[in-house]
């Protein structure tokens, strides 16, 4: 008898998850979402992990959202997250170890809603920020711009940026032309800009960025990378079709006035 109880306990044991720590923000979603992006992993709210975002929503189809994560040490993975959209997670950032854990990019917003970051540190555990945004809502489900021009097709592929270094740290802008068809829309399944790798000129990557739909029509992304002016940083990227994305970003440590196209999507 005590041993079935003690195989019972052990069973409990093994598949109950740690309860992640109590909201701030009081958010609805959190206990689900923090379960799901952390799983056992135990999980803090940390000051150290910065999010810069607007506090209202002037344009819900491009909430710009900035992490910078450099506060804690050793970063494996950055999220970024708005807990009441329909598709929650946006951005899932692995920085390598000459990539800097910080990154900048837009989202779209569906409704009010908790707009938080996650950074997994070197020892497993997670440090999060976040903060409630008013949003007037539709992001998700509104078409894209280019769809309703009818000219997304021609552009598809397209990618625009620069590295810019000062001591050593570049940093690299992108803008990659894409729909990010969330699949809210009537008759339009969901279709996004899948990765992103960026690499030195030997093949060492930096890091590699995994967007999800909710990421704003015509993804543009910020990291900070140890360049030196006259290396180059190569981009690479996949949609969900297939299509492969190739560029070649100059290193220079003179901005230029405006960003030049660099590359071209490969079917």
């Amino acid at each position: 008898m005590a041993a079935k109880a003690f195989l019972l306990a052990l069973l409990f044991a093994t598949g109950a998850q740690a309860a992640p720590p109590a909201d701030p923000l009081g958010s609805p979603n959190w206990t689900a979402l923090a379960q799901t992006f952390f799983g056992d992993d135990p999980v803090r709210f940390d000051p150290l992990l910065i999010v810069h975002f607007p506090a209202i929503a002037e344009n819900q189809r491009q909430f710009p959202v900035q992490v910078d994560a450099r506060a804690l040490g050793q970063v494996k993975r950055i999220l970024i997250f708005a807990d009441l959209n329909p598709i929650p997670l946006a951005i899932d950032f692995a920085p390598g170890p000459h990539a800097r854990p910080f990154i900048a990019t837009r989202i779209k917003l569906d409704q009010r809603t908790p707009v938080r970051a996650a950074a997994q540190l070197a020892d497993g555990s997670w440090a999060a920020a976040g903060g409630w945004i008013d949003a007037a809502g539709g992001g998700c489900s509104a078409p894209p711009v280019s769809r309703v021009r009818g000219d997304w097709a021609q552009h598809l592929g397209e990618v625009r940026g620069r590295a810019i270094a000062t001591d050593g740290v570049a940093r690299v802008q992108l803008s990659f032309r894409h729909p990010m068809d969330t699949g809210f829309v009537a008759n339009i399944p969901t279709y996004n800009l899948e990765t992103v790798t960026l690499s030195d000129r030997d093949g060492n990557e930096y890091g590699i960025v995994s967007l999800e739909a909710s990421v704003s029509e015509d993804p543009a992304l910020t990291l900070l990378v140890d360049a030196a002016p006259g290396s180059v940083v190569a981009v690479t990227g996949r949609d969900t079709s297939g299509i492969e994305y190739d560029a070649r970003l100059p290193v220079t440590a003179a901005s230029p006035s405006t960003s030049t196209p660099v590359g071209a999507a490969r079917p």
